[in-house]
Order: structure tokens, then C-alpha cells, then sequence
């Protein structure tokens, strides 16, 4: 506990993605986590976030979880629709700021590679954002589709690949150079460094459509937002 706790302020994961010191970095981002999220994407995340609520279409008597759900924003709006959600995180910090923002949803801790639900539970399973700060990307998409009832679907939010050349370049250069020069008024820059990595090492649209695939879901099929620096994917558990 000693080593969660001191320095949390500069806590940044590796790309080896070790549990531990991801749920440590967004433990140290969980205050000002939406207010960045925000700045960073220049206001765009609003309207991706109404995108996956669309593509999650969630209707009343619904059980629904959203895996990294941090602080519950987008829980929340799921719930508005008459849905039971779980908003589920790896991180305390966040946990504990979630329901600090959004006491009327029902937080729980859980690992995306080991989630502590039965078999069958969900009729969606929704996560944006974080499935690029799993330790192994495969094997959580198999953990999601044992939790989603059969003819559920899963609708993963995640950074991918411009499909322009020149935007590419754009984009790319914005993350190395930009980002980490705004993070530095974060409560935690290093763990930008690690963002911009992080969306870099990704897999495209394409890549993981094809991991989806192989998880074993059907029906695969995505959505570019704001020229592919977003996708939006998703695929049925037949």
C-alpha cells in the first residue's frame, strides 16, 4: 500500500501495462481525469461519448457494464436511459472520485481479465478508452463476451488510426510534441507520456476487429470519428 501512495502524483504505467501501475497512474489523474479528458480532445469527447451511447442503444430493464468506467460520467448516461450499469474500474482513486460524482450508481472494483461476474450477466458490455491499458488485450475481449448473454453485444470506444496520410502526420505530432506540453498543468504529466504512447502502439481499426474476431465475436464492425483519431467498435456474442 506504502508504494501505491507515495509519489502518486507521478505515477506512470509502461507499456508492459502491469495492473498495478495502471491502476497507480489513474489513481493519480482521478480528480481532474474528466476536466483533461476534455481539454485534451478539445471538447470532441462529448460527442464520442454520445456516439457510444447510441451504439449501445440502451433500454430500461437492461443490465449493462462499462469496464474502466472511471468516474462513472458515461454510466451515468446509461442509467438515464432506464438501464442497470455497472461501472467497473482496475483503479481505486477512481472509484472512490466516481462515487464521490455519481453516488446513485453502484461502483465495483474489477480487473478486465478477471471480472467478478458470472457467466452470462449482461446484456452490453461497454469500454472506452481503457482496453488499450490491459495487460493483454485478448484475453479480456474472451472475459467480456463470458459475461455478455448470448445475443449481447459489446461496444468498445478506443483512440485508432486517422485514415488520411496528412492528418496521420498531424495527429501523430500533436501527440508527441502537444500533449505532453498541455499535461504539464495535470496533477500527473508523466502519465500523458504514457497515453501518447500508448494510442501510438495500438492496434488500427482494422487490427482489432480482427482481435474481436478471434474472441469470438460476430458481427464485428466499426466507426470512425473525427477522421479515425476514434473508433468506435462493435460485435454480438452469438
Amino acid at each position: 500500500m506504502t508504494t501505491r501512495l507515495r509519489g502518486m502524483e507521478n505515477q506512470r504505467a509502461t507499456m508492459d501495462k502491469r495492473r498495478g501501475d495502471v491502476a497507480a497512474m489513474f489513481d493519480g489523474v482521478a480528480k481532474r481525469y474528466d476536466l483533461f479528458n476534455s481539454v485534451l480532445s478539445l471538447g470532441q469527447v462529448h460527442a464520442w461519448r454520445r456516439a457510444t451511447v447510441a451504439a449501445i442503444a440502451p433500454r430500461p430493464g437492461q443490465r449493462i457494464l462499462d469496464l474502466a468506467a472511471g468516474t462513472g460520467t458515461s454510466s451515468a448516461v446509461l442509467a438515464e436511459a432506464g438501464a442497470y450499469v455497472v461501472p467497473s474500474d482496475i483503479s481505486l482513486g477512481m472509484l472512490r472520485q466516481g462515487r464521490l460524482q455519481q453516488p446513485h450508481l453502484d461502483f465495483v472494483a474489477g480487473d478486465a481479465l478477471a471480472l467478478p461476474f458470472a457467466d452470462d450477466t449482461f446484456d452490453a458490455v461497454t469500454i472506452s478508452y481503457g482496453l488499450r491499458n490491459v495487460e493483454r488485450t485478448l484475453d479480456a475481449l474472451v472475459e467480456m463476451r463470458r459475461v455478455t448473454k448470448p445475443g449481447g453485444r459489446l461496444v468498445i470506444a478506443e483512440f485508432s488510426t486517422p485514415t488520411n496520410g496528412l492528418f496521420r502526420h498531424i495527429y501523430t505530432n500533436y501527440l508527441v510534441a502537444a500533449l505532453p506540453t498541455i499535461a504539464k498543468l495535470s496533477s500527473n504529466p508523466v502519465a500523458y507520456g504514457y497515453l501518447a504512447e500508448s494510442i501510438l502502439a495500438w492496434p488500427d481499426q482494422r487490427g482489432l476487429a480482427s482481435l474481436m474476431a478471434e474472441a469470438g465475436w460476430t458481427g464485428v464492425e466499426w466507426q470512425d470519428h473525427a477522421g479515425g483519431i476514434v473508433a468506435l467498435h462493435r460485435g454480438w456474442n452469438a
